[in-house]
């Protein structure tokens, strides 16, 4: 049996849910929505973590899964009517089941402890770097005259966030250079600007998927005047495919997305490893099977 915690509706979920379907697999769903009626027993005995769920009226022993996709994305509330109680039994299922997903005796993708790397982008990639991967020189500073003698330097520089949350990137010119004094009320992540084909990687467990990303908008995540991008899947050199794996192992996430890009000289950077990939996003317009790796994972089978 394999656990899926998120909100069915969205893609990530609903295509593991999907995949697993086929495979035949055993899937217990337990609805981020639901989460108020989940009673959810977590017990510590003997030095042995064990976790129970009531469902319709059995007793479900949940650390009997090989593998739990944890992938919470916020309960969606719209149309239900305030509850303070609904919400509080809420908030304490998810954090109950956070706090498992840290110690279960299985499979997990992924542990929340291991994903909260990704909460200081500096400190990301400062392990990136140890691991043997090029990553543009960056500068994270409040100070408007730091970052003016950085863009001397390099000549072209972008800007995102320092934390977790999800920015868009963008050049630092025109208007937006016009802006920076702003930044003396906010610390900020610059990078040296750099050029080529942006390739992400998705790592599930010691399965490689890539697929370089064409388009002309600096963050292809964020396609601006309604362009899309042109996704295509790619092989990795070995040894490259193998730092990859190496790193997603090193950060302790069997479910990685590594963002790279591969420049003009045929040298490769690395920008960050996204710890709770919208997978989907990839892999339905390229074909690539990275819900089949996750679910024969979570399974604990070899992938085909």
């Amino acid at each position: 049996m394999i656990i899926v915690v998120g909100s069915p509706s969205e893609p990530p979920v609903s295509l593991l849910l999907d995949r697993a379907s086929r495979e035949g697999m055993e899937v217990l769903l337990l609805a981020e929505e639901e989460a108020h009626a989940w009673q959810l027993e977590v017990e510590v005995r003997g030095g042995v973590v064990g976790a129970w769920c009531g469902r319709h009226g059995a007793r479900v022993d949940l650390s009997r899964a090989t593998g739990l996709y944890l992938r919470l994305s916020g309960p969606d509330v719209a149309g239900l009517v305030p509850d303070p109680l609904r919400d509080r039994r809420q908030e304490a299922a998810l954090a109950a089941m956070t706090a498992w997903a840290d110690v279960a005796p299985l499979r997990v993708a992924n542990r929340p402890r291991a994903m909260s790397s990704n909460t200081s982008k500096p400190y990301q990639a400062a392990l990136i770097r140890a691991l043997g991967f090029d990553v543009p020189e960056t500068l994270v500073t409040s100070d408007p005259e730091e970052v003016r003698r950085f863009l001397r330097r390099h000549g072209r520089v972008v800007y995102k966030s320092v934390s977790g949350v999800r920015s868009v990137v963008h050049e630092l010119a025109g208007e937006r250079l016009d802006d920076l004094e702003r930044v003396r009320h906010l610390p900020t992540q610059f990078q040296r600007l750099l050029t080529g084909t942006n390739v992400r990687v998705h790592v599930v467990g010691d399965r490689v998927h890539a697929c370089a990303v064409d388009s002309e908008t600096l963050d292809y995540r964020y396609p601006e005047g309604g362009g899309g991008s042109a996704m295509t899947p790619v092989e990795l050199p070995d040894d490259l495919a193998r730092r990859c794996v190496r790193l997603a192992e090193e950060l302790e996430l069997p479910l990685a997305g590594v963002d790279l890009l591969h420049d003009e000289d045929g040298r490769w950077w690395c920008f960050e490893v996204n710890p709770s990939p919208a997978y989907s996003c990839f892999e339905e317009p390229t074909g690539m099977p990275i819900a089949h790796s996750l679910a024969t994972w979570l399974a604990g089978r070899e992938a085909a």
